[in-house]
């Protein structure tokens, strides 16, 4: 029993470490694949401001034909409005325009910007970036995109994380007990 305890006394602080350590990786892992979803939305949406604060009308920002959110991977555009009031979007959920949840563009008034994870009914989540404009008729133009493969990619780090934590709390335990019955039988 003595030696448990002497095995435990050494392996918990590893353990702690080794916790510690493994959640990081995954943290620092899923943000990365997180905030990199919105690189192509940031762009889209940015340029798309620009060229409204320049004259351009809006069906020639708009990507040609219609994206399904609920299904499509494709990049979307959407513009509103200083009113909040959807001027034009390429985006349809089950064949309507989806709606912005109240509030967001308020943000975007006072920010200029916002970068979100938009959820128009559960299991449609969407990579958002909404950028305010300004010109002769001010409004918002928002560019998002399905974040289902980034998704997948998480779940696929979390698993990965889960086993190398398993697995090296493991080996630490087995080194810990080798090492007190190796080096412990000599007291």
């Amino acid at each position: 029993m003595e030696r448990i305890k002497d095995v435990l006394r050494l392996w918990l602080p590893l353990a702690v470490a080794i916790t510690a350590l493994c959640g990081l990786v995954y943290l620092t892992v899923q943000q990365e694949l997180r905030q990199t979803a919105n690189d192509p939305q940031i762009q889209i949406a940015e340029d798309a401001a620009a060229a409204l604060e320049n004259g351009a009308m809006i069906d020639s920002i708009l990507p040609t034909g219609k994206t399904a959110i609920e299904r499509s991977l494709a990049s979307f555009v959407m513009v509103f409005n200083d009113r909040g009031e959807v001027a034009g979007s390429s985006a349809t959920l089950h064949g309507q325009t989806p709606q912005l949840p109240g509030g967001i563009l308020d943000y975007v008034r006072s920010h200029g910007q916002d970068r979100v994870t938009w959820q128009p009914e559960p299991g449609v989540r969407i990579a958002a970036v909404l950028v305010r404009y300004q010109g002769t008729q001010p409004g918002f133009v928002l560019a998002g995109r399905s974040l289902r493969e980034v998704e997948v990619r998480e779940d696929n780090v979390e698993l990965i994380a889960g086993i190398a934590w398993i697995i090296i709390l493991a080996a630490t335990l087995v080194v810990c007990a080798l090492g007190e019955w190796i080096l412990g039988s000599k007291r």
